[in-house]
Formats: C-alpha cells, structure tokens, sequence
C-alpha cells in the first residue's frame, strides 16, 4: 500500500502554486530593511534592501526531484520499506503528476506575466524584467525562489506608488502602497508585511504549504522566514499610524518604526497631511 499522505501532498503542491498565482499572492519578502520618506512638500524616496521571494519558484523547486517514500502496512498502517515495485510505481506516478504540472503551469503562466515558473530559467528571466525597471539597483537569483535584491527610488510624489511591481505581470501582491487624497493627506499601507501577505484566503494556503512537502510529512518549511524593518520618515504632520511607540524624533522631523516578523499581527499603515 503506497503512502496516502505522499499522494495527498504531491498533489496539492501545484494546487497551491496555482492558487498563490491566481490570489496574485505569489511575493514574500524574506530578510529586509526597508524606508519610505515622504516630506510635506511632495519630495519622496523609497529603499527596499535584502530577500524576495517568488513563492511559485520555490514551489516548483521543491517538487523537481523524485524521493521514493515509505509504505504502510495494509492492517497495521505500520511503516515498512517499499518493494521494487512500489518504488517504481511511486516513480511512474510522480512523472505523470509532474507532466500534468508542467501543462497547467503552462496554462498559468499569463498570470506569471507569460514565464512558465517550472521553466528552469524562468529566475532569471525574471531578474532580467527587474534589472532594467527603474530603480533596481541590483538582483541577484540564489534559488529556491529567493532574490536578494537592493531597489531605491526619489522623486516628487506626483501620483500613488505602489512596490514591488513587476513589468508584464499582470497582478501582483503590494509589499507597500502609498496613496494620495484630493484633501491632501497620505495614506501608506504596507501589506506584504503584515500577516499572511496580507490576506486571509493567503493565510490557508500558506499554511497548507508550510504543513507538508513532497513527503507528506509536517513541519517542513514552505514559507520564508520574515525578518525585517520598515520605517517612515516625514516632515509632515503625522493624523494617524499603528507603531507601538508612536512618532520618534528624527533629524528630518518624525519618524514611524515597525519590527516585521512572522508574528507580526497587523500590516503597517499611517495617514500624512502634505501641503495642499
């Protein structure tokens, strides 16, 4: 009796994938250091500094190998060794299930901006429509999904800013947003470092990821690991934010300081009142 468990989770995994694809939810970040400034007369910059990670890519990295598995006794359930001819089916069943894969990410992949994410050079296709976007200073591809990148951008805040963008991805989960009102103020939001990438629907899936790999067996680790800091810096006046310690003084006037974790319990947010 082949192991149900292995069968279960082999065939959620692209499941998964597709759904982090399709709820557009498919960026993480991993370890960071991140700062928006946003001055009352409309001046503006934004750094982001350490890991990102294309959730699909790691998905896909981890279901690229074959692993035979344990079988279970038929009356007991036991664990037991399989037979030749188990592992060879195991095997038969893995190729076909990873055919199947390569068809519907195939048919997925208008929604991962044309690239076929089990393609093995779709990373770098990827890093190459980062690196020449504006403000991409460097991106470099580690694997398992992970991008270790330095992007930073000024300016004047003309109109809503929204990053990470990703040229010809259609969709794509915002890490920070910063939108303008007609009566002045200055929302910032940052989802992409609140909790489950800021989405509920997120929050299952992820879960379902983190709770099995291509063994069927618990605890092994699907997500990234979220470490970071985001920062707001203004000279404007500050009407509302959820820090803990509120406002801090600042050479340029106030800043807002949030410690992103995987226990972080609300995405970052405040409202700023520019010069009209």
């Amino acid at each position: 009796m082949k192991n149900l468990p292995f069968r279960r989770a082999a065939a959620g995994t692209l499941a998964i994938v597709l759904a982090l694809l399709v709820s557009a939810c498919f960026l993480a970040p991993g370890r960071f250091t991140s700062a928006l400034e946003v001055r009352k007369d409309r001046g503006f910059s934004f750094s982001y500094a350490g890991e990102l990670y294309l959730l699909p890519l790691r998905q896909s990295s981890q279901q690229a190998v074959f692993t035979p598995q344990t079988c279970n006794e038929t009356d007991s359930g036991a664990e037991r060794a399989c037979t030749g001819d188990e592992i060879a089916q195991q095997k038969a069943d893995w190729e076909t299930r990873q055919s199947k894969d390569k068809h519907e990410a195939a048919a997925a992949a208008g929604l991962f901006g044309g690239i076929d994410p089990a393609d093995p050079g779709a990373a770098e296709e990827i890093a190459a429509k980062l690196r020449r976007q504006t403000g991409w200073r460097k991106v470099e591809y580690k694997g398992d999904g992970l991008f270790v990148v330095d992007f930073a951008i000024t300016g004047k805040l003309g109109h809503d800013f929204t990053f990470p963008t990703i040229e010809g991805f259609p969709m794509a989960n915002a890490f920070v947003q910063v939108s303008q009102r007609g009566d002045g103020t200055v929302r910032v939001d940052a989802p992409g470092f609140g909790p489950a990438l800021g989405g509920l629907g997120a929050a299952g899936l992820m879960q379902a990821a983190a709770a099995s790999d291509s063994s069927g067996k618990p605890g092994a680790e699907a997500m990234p690991t979220v470490d970071g800091t985001f920062t707001v810096r203004t000279d404007a006046a500050i009407l509302a934010n959820n820090t803990d310690e509120g406002p801090l003084a600042d050479p340029r006037g106030k800043a807002l300081a949030w410690k992103v974790s995987s226990r972080t319990t609300t995405a970052p947010t405040a409202l700023l009142q520019l010069q009209r």
